[in-house]
Protein backbone atom coordinates (compact mmCIF):
# COMPACT_ATOMS: atom_id res chain seq x y z
CA UNK A 1 0.00 0.00 0.00
CA UNK A 2 1.25 3.63 -0.88
CA UNK A 3 1.25 6.20 1.48
CA UNK A 4 -1.47 7.96 -0.50
CA UNK A 5 -3.48 4.97 0.12
CA UNK A 6 -2.67 4.63 3.60
CA UNK A 7 -4.12 8.68 3.73
CA UNK A 8 -6.75 7.36 2.13
CA UNK A 9 -7.41 4.58 4.44
CA UNK A 10 -7.16 6.35 6.88
CA UNK A 11 -9.70 9.71 6.01
CA UNK A 12 -12.19 7.01 5.20
CA UNK A 13 -11.83 5.47 8.81
CA UNK A 14 -12.01 9.17 10.37
CA UNK A 15 -15.23 9.73 7.93
CA UNK A 16 -16.53 6.70 9.43
CA UNK A 17 -15.90 7.40 13.23
CA UNK A 18 -17.28 11.02 12.79
CA UNK A 19 -20.10 10.05 11.38
CA UNK A 20 -21.09 7.35 13.67
CA UNK A 21 -20.42 9.90 16.65
CA UNK A 22 -23.14 12.20 15.24
CA UNK A 23 -25.77 9.90 14.51
CA UNK A 24 -25.20 8.23 18.33
CA UNK A 25 -24.64 11.78 19.60
CA UNK A 26 -27.77 12.76 17.59
CA UNK A 27 -29.64 9.62 19.01
CA UNK A 28 -28.97 10.20 22.46
CA UNK A 29 -29.88 14.20 22.55
CA UNK A 30 -33.42 13.17 21.39
CA UNK A 31 -33.62 10.74 23.60
CA UNK A 32 -32.43 13.15 26.38
CA UNK A 33 -35.47 15.86 24.89
CA UNK A 34 -37.92 13.42 24.79
CA UNK A 35 -38.17 12.12 27.75
CA UNK A 36 -36.90 15.45 29.97
CA UNK A 37 -40.57 15.91 30.51
CA UNK A 38 -41.42 12.93 32.45
CA UNK A 39 -38.77 13.67 34.97
CA UNK A 40 -39.72 17.10 35.74
CA UNK A 41 -43.28 16.53 35.49
CA UNK A 42 -44.47 18.73 32.94
CA UNK A 43 -46.43 18.00 29.14
CA UNK A 44 -44.18 17.04 26.17
CA UNK A 45 -44.42 20.83 24.47
CA UNK A 46 -42.60 22.54 27.36
CA UNK A 47 -39.65 20.71 26.53
CA UNK A 48 -37.89 21.73 23.11
CA UNK A 49 -33.89 21.19 21.25
CA UNK A 50 -33.06 24.20 20.62
CA UNK A 51 -30.04 26.18 18.94
CA UNK A 52 -26.87 26.51 21.94
CA UNK A 53 -26.19 30.05 20.75
CA UNK A 54 -28.38 33.04 19.45
CA UNK A 55 -31.70 33.75 19.92
CA UNK A 56 -34.53 30.95 20.05
CA UNK A 57 -38.02 30.03 19.69
CA UNK A 58 -38.65 27.38 21.84
CA UNK A 59 -41.91 26.24 20.57
CA UNK A 60 -40.32 25.92 17.47
CA UNK A 61 -39.10 22.65 15.34
CA UNK A 62 -35.67 23.40 14.94
CA UNK A 63 -34.81 19.94 13.43
CA UNK A 64 -31.07 19.93 12.76
CA UNK A 65 -30.74 22.89 12.87
CA UNK A 66 -30.46 22.74 16.88
CA UNK A 67 -27.64 21.11 16.45
CA UNK A 68 -24.07 21.94 16.28
CA UNK A 69 -23.35 19.69 12.98
CA UNK A 70 -26.31 21.19 10.99
CA UNK A 71 -24.19 24.37 9.19
CA UNK A 72 -20.88 22.66 8.84
CA UNK A 73 -19.97 21.25 5.17
CA UNK A 74 -17.99 19.10 6.36
CA UNK A 75 -18.39 15.89 9.48
CA UNK A 76 -15.68 16.29 11.54
CA UNK A 77 -15.13 13.61 14.58
CA UNK A 78 -15.82 16.35 17.41
CA UNK A 79 -18.60 16.66 20.59
CA UNK A 80 -21.95 17.37 19.37
CA UNK A 81 -23.55 20.54 20.95
CA UNK A 82 -27.25 21.42 21.40
CA UNK A 83 -29.44 23.62 23.22
CA UNK A 84 -32.29 21.98 25.52
CA UNK A 85 -35.09 24.74 26.35
CA UNK A 86 -37.82 24.45 28.67
CA UNK A 87 -40.72 26.30 28.99
CA UNK A 88 -41.96 26.87 32.53
CA UNK A 89 -45.07 28.15 33.17
CA UNK A 90 -45.82 31.27 35.63
CA UNK A 91 -48.06 30.19 38.62
CA UNK A 92 -49.77 33.00 39.16
CA UNK A 93 -50.80 33.97 35.76
CA UNK A 94 -50.56 33.22 31.75
CA UNK A 95 -47.06 34.23 31.38
CA UNK A 96 -44.01 32.14 31.38
CA UNK A 97 -39.96 31.72 31.59
CA UNK A 98 -38.12 30.49 29.04
CA UNK A 99 -35.02 28.28 29.99
CA UNK A 100 -32.04 27.19 28.08
CA UNK A 101 -29.22 25.23 28.80
CA UNK A 102 -26.27 23.85 26.49
CA UNK A 103 -25.12 20.23 26.58
CA UNK A 104 -22.06 18.53 24.64
CA UNK A 105 -22.43 14.69 24.04
CA UNK A 106 -19.69 12.60 22.63
CA UNK A 107 -19.17 9.20 22.14
CA UNK A 108 -16.28 7.83 23.76
CA UNK A 109 -15.22 4.19 23.86
CA UNK A 110 -18.31 2.54 24.86
CA UNK A 111 -19.76 5.59 26.58
CA UNK A 112 -20.85 8.71 26.21
CA UNK A 113 -19.71 11.57 27.40
CA UNK A 114 -22.11 14.03 28.59
CA UNK A 115 -21.65 18.19 29.74
CA UNK A 116 -24.60 19.97 30.66
CA UNK A 117 -23.17 23.61 30.86
CA UNK A 118 -19.22 23.81 32.57
CA UNK A 119 -21.08 20.47 34.87
CA UNK A 120 -18.44 17.56 35.78
CA UNK A 121 -18.77 15.12 32.73
CA UNK A 122 -21.57 12.59 33.12
CA UNK A 123 -20.42 9.25 31.46
CA UNK A 124 -23.82 7.01 29.67
CA UNK A 125 -23.39 3.72 28.50
CA UNK A 126 -23.47 3.36 24.43
CA UNK A 127 -26.81 1.23 25.16
CA UNK A 128 -28.34 4.22 27.21
CA UNK A 129 -32.16 3.28 27.73
CA UNK A 130 -32.46 3.56 31.28
CA UNK A 131 -29.68 5.31 32.08
CA UNK A 132 -30.76 9.41 31.73
CA UNK A 133 -31.27 10.17 35.22
CA UNK A 134 -27.94 11.62 35.94
CA UNK A 135 -27.97 13.88 32.58
CA UNK A 136 -31.92 14.83 33.71
CA UNK A 137 -30.18 15.54 37.38
CA UNK A 138 -27.68 17.93 35.96
CA UNK A 139 -29.94 19.44 33.46
CA UNK A 140 -32.43 20.16 36.72
CA UNK A 141 -29.62 21.31 38.76
CA UNK A 142 -28.14 23.87 36.05
CA UNK A 143 -32.22 25.65 35.48
CA UNK A 144 -32.76 25.62 39.28
CA UNK A 145 -29.13 26.93 40.05
CA UNK A 146 -29.89 30.07 38.57
CA UNK A 147 -32.76 30.63 40.68
CA UNK A 148 -31.46 29.69 43.62
CA UNK A 149 -28.32 31.74 43.29
CA UNK A 150 -30.13 35.35 42.51
CA UNK A 151 -32.45 34.82 45.84
CA UNK A 152 -29.35 34.02 47.96
CA UNK A 153 -28.03 36.88 46.48
CA UNK A 154 -31.00 39.18 47.10
CA UNK A 155 -31.77 38.13 50.70
CA UNK A 156 -27.47 38.12 51.61
CA UNK A 157 -27.50 40.42 54.64
CA UNK A 158 -24.20 41.49 54.16
CA UNK A 159 -25.07 44.04 51.18
CA UNK A 160 -27.98 45.69 53.13
CA UNK A 161 -25.75 48.77 54.52
CA UNK A 162 -23.22 50.86 52.79
CA UNK A 163 -20.58 49.84 50.35
CA UNK A 164 -17.22 47.62 50.39
CA UNK A 165 -15.50 44.37 50.14
CA UNK A 166 -16.75 41.17 51.47
CA UNK A 167 -14.64 38.31 51.83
Amino acid sequence: MTKYEELQTAIHEYGSAAFENLLRCKGLAQAIVNNFHDYVGCTRDCVNAVPSQGAFDPKKDYGDDAFSFSKREVIVLEPVHFGLSMIVKNAEDSGSLWLRTVLSIEVVGDNFDVFVASQPRIRVPVPFDGELKPVFDAIYREFIKTFEKEVMEFNDARFNNGIGFVS
